[in-house]
Order: C-alpha cells, then sequence, then structure tokens
C-alpha cells in the first residue's frame, strides 16, 4: 500500500487570514490570531523555542510519551484512526505510532503546509503499513475528515503540545464540543495541557534570554507583509509576555514602540505609543481545572498522566 493514499487536501485560503487580521486590527484592543504564527519560517522558530532551557514544555510532554506511551497506547485501543491537531514535527505523534497496535489511518490536520509535507513525509517512510491522510486546513474549524481504507474501531483526536491553551474558556469548549463531535460517541480524544506554576518559571518561558520566543512572535509581521502586502515595520514593536494570575494564563503582546500608521491590504491602522496587540493566549490548568472545563463540552476525563514535575499533563477524554 502507498503510505500516502490521497494529495493532501487544502481548505485554507488568503482571503480568510486578510479576513481575519482586518478584523482583528480594527477590534478594540487590537488582535491578531496565534494560528498565523505558523508559517515556514514560524514552524523552525518554535522548534528552537522548544529547545530553549527556560521552555520546558516540550521535554516534559516528550518524557511523558517516553515513559507512558505503551499504556496510553492500550487505552486507545486497537485499529483507531489517529486524527492530530496541528501536527508540527510529528515528535511526539512518532513516539505515539509505535506504539498503537494496527491503526487503520494517520490524518495530520495542519495549516502549515511545508510543516505538514515535510512530517508526513518521515512518517510514511517510518511507518509504511499506516495510511497517511494529511489535510492542510485550520482545525480550528470543522472539517470533513477523510476515511481510511480500512474501517477503524474508532476515532482518536490527538492534541499535543498544550495548544490548547491558546484559546480562552469560550472557544477552548467549543472546539472540545467540535472534537466530540467529529470522534462520537465511541472515539476519543488525547490532549496534552501545561500545569500551574510559579509565575516567574511561566514568563520566563515566554520570554527565554536567547529571544527566539520575541522572533517568532515578531515573524507574524514578517509574514503579513508578504503575504498580504502589510507594511509593518518589525523594528517598531517589542515582544511582551506576562503571567495574569486571575485569567490562569500568559498573554503576549506585540507592543507599538512608537506612534504609527500600518497599511494592510489597502487599510491604514494607527498605533499609538506603547499600544498593545494581543497575540496569544497560553493557559495553564490544574487537573481539577481541566476536568471542570473538558464537562462543559460532555467529555470526562478517563485517565491521565504527568512527568515526575508535575509540570505538565496528558490527558484522555471520552463522551459521557
Amino acid at each position: 500500500m502507498n503510505a500516502i493514499a490521497r494529495p493532501e487536501l487544502c481548505v485554507f485560503e488568503l482571503a480568510e487570514m486578510r479576513t481575519d487580521v482586518l478584523r482583528g486590527l480594527a477590534s478594540k484592543p487590537k488582535r491578531l490570531p496565534s494560528k498565523y504564527f505558523y508559517d515556514a519560517r514560524g514552524s523552525e522558530l518554535f522548534e528552537q523555542i522548544c529547545a530553549q532551557p527556560e521552555y520546558t514544555l516540550t521535554r516534559d510532554e516528550l518524557a511523558i510519551m517516553r515513559v507512558h506511551a505503551h499504556e496510553i497506547a492500550a487505552a486507545l485501543g486497537a485499529n483507531v484512526r489517529l486524527v492530530e491537531y496541528g501536527s508540527g514535527s510529528g515528535l511526539k505523534t512518532r513516539l505515539l505510532l509505535r506504539h498503537l497496535q494496527t491503526p487503520a489511518a494517520y490524518v495530520p490536520v495542519e495549516i502549515a503546509r511545508d510543516a505538514l509535507r515535510a512530517s508526513v513525509a518521515k512518517l510514511a517512510s517510518e511507518f509504511p503499513q499506516i495510511e497517511m491522510l494529511p489535510m492542510c486546513a485550520d482545525f480550528t474549524q470543522p472539517v470533513a475528515l477523510p476515511r481510511a481504507g480500512r474501517s477503524a474501531q474508532r476515532t482518536v483526536i490527538y492534541f499535543p503540545g498544550s495548544t490548547l491553551g491558546n484559546f480562552d474558556a469560550h472557544d477552548s469548549v467549543r472546539l472540545l464540543k467540535q472534537m466530540r463531535a467529529e470522534v462520537g460517541e465511541g472515539g476519543a480524544a488525547l490532549i496534552g495541557i501545561d500545569l500551574k506554576r510559579d509565575r516567574v518559571t511561566l514568563e520566563a518561558a515566554y520570554n527565554d534570554a536567547a529571544g527566539v520566543t520575541a522572533r517568532f512572535t515578531l515573524n507574524m509581521l514578517a509574514r503579513f507583509n508578504r503575504e498580504l502586502g502589510a507594511n509593518f515595520d518589525l523594528s517598531a514593536f517589542r515582544h511582551r509576555a506576562r503571567w495574569n494570575a486571575l485569567a490562569g494564563r500568559i498573554e503576549t503582546h506585540l507592543v507599538s514602540a512608537r506612534a504609527q500608521s500600518v497599511r494592510v491590504a489597502n487599510h491604514t491602522f494607527h498605533f499609538e505609543i506603547d499600544e498593545a496587540m494581543l497575540v496569544e493566549y497560553s493557559c495553564k490548568y490544574s487537573l481539577e481545572e481541566f476536568s471542570a472545563l473538558a464537562a462543559r463540552a460532555d467529555l470526562r476525563v478517563t485517565r491521565s498522566w504527568s512527568d515526575a514535575q508535575s509540570r505538565f499533563s496528558v490527558v484522555l477524554l471520552q463522551p459521557h
């Protein structure tokens, strides 16, 4: 069997990006969707972030997968169609696929086309027996999942990396409800969540000394310059990430270093000096808080696995 059974589907359009950016810049306060971080350069910078000493999230999750992947795979069962939201480099996925029993198919849903192609090519080479059905799409919107060549016992959505934390509570519940609808009554979701820690540690993780996260954040503006014909001056914005204890999240902004105007798609937007534009939430949870959040989407926590320092958890959700 050819591991990649069909060409990748691409439902993401440049027009959608333009609409999102114009709407966000017209909002008060201004905000931009974090999903646009991940062009080819953004994906490369994110891999560098994961290697920074302050950012332990990826290493903690990998440690969980290395120790518990066999238990997690057993809990998911045999012959599953594994759907991954935001597949990225596929490093954690590789550990899971090695332990799954006769998976029916792997369906990565990723908005960054280059990252999707690279990841699937590597996984297809390592797992030629698994049908690969890549989708270039925005996983935050419902998508028609492709059918596997052979019938699956159940559908499991894999959402690693604490990406769910990039959404506020309302949008997190909406996305969890979408997952529940896509997996059906017999399905499940396997989700990574970053656990709450002290403020100093959390803020350091998003303000690394090497400045990689700042370059990653500013790269979004470079992308809009290239793809939308915008004229953001990257030197006129600075990265800022702070812990909001009341909301339980890191809030990342791009702050205007001076009064300025920016043009995007024939629209002009004015920035005051020190005006902050929201670009990302990074919510942190206790296991009890996450269980309550999932319950709002009619999902229940059936298993969880944490690292030795209890900084991260991989949680298995199933419909009530």
